[in-house]
């Protein structure tokens, strides 16, 4: 059965400080347009959003603090095939992702059957599975 990833439970912010990690303005900025995101934004996405909110945040600001935040474990990040690095909350749930290469949207799901061969196939090849990544990429199906 498949099942679909949609809002998340705002969390960033509380993570960076439990990292220890100091939280300037603009860093909780970042946090926030993140949390709130829908969608799987790059950085100059997130920067414009960010800048919406305070225009003194540069896009170097964005760049260090999304590697700061991946570094932490906080967020993670993925390269899409469309020579951006995209980013989104790192969670403890597992999902996959697709992505339509016409608009590049990204859908985020979970399906027991795929889950389950996998674990298969590794157990096949006498590996006992510890992670994986699993990308579709594909194009709406025309009626």
């Amino acid at each position: 059965m498949i099942s679909f990833l949609g809002d998340r439970v705002d969390r960033i912010e509380n993570l960076c400080i439990e990292k220890g990690m100091r939280m300037t303005e603009q860093r909780r900025v970042i946090a926030r347009v993140l949390s709130e995101a829908a969608d799987h934004p790059d950085v100059e996405e997130l920067f414009r959003r960010a800048h919406a909110v305070d225009p003194h945040i540069s896009i170097a600001t964005v760049y260090r603090t999304m590697r700061l935040f991946e570094e932490a474990g906080i967020v993670a990040r993925h390269d899409f095939r469309d020579g951006r690095s995209r980013y989104e909350e790192a969670t403890e749930s597992h999902h996959d992702h697709l992505i339509d290469l016409k608009t590049g949207k990204v859908i985020e799901f979970v399906d027991s059957e795929i889950e389950a061969l996998q674990e298969a196939i590794a157990r096949k090849l006498g590996y006992r599975l510890v992670d994986h990544r699993l990308e579709l990429y594909g194009v709406p199906v025309e009626d």
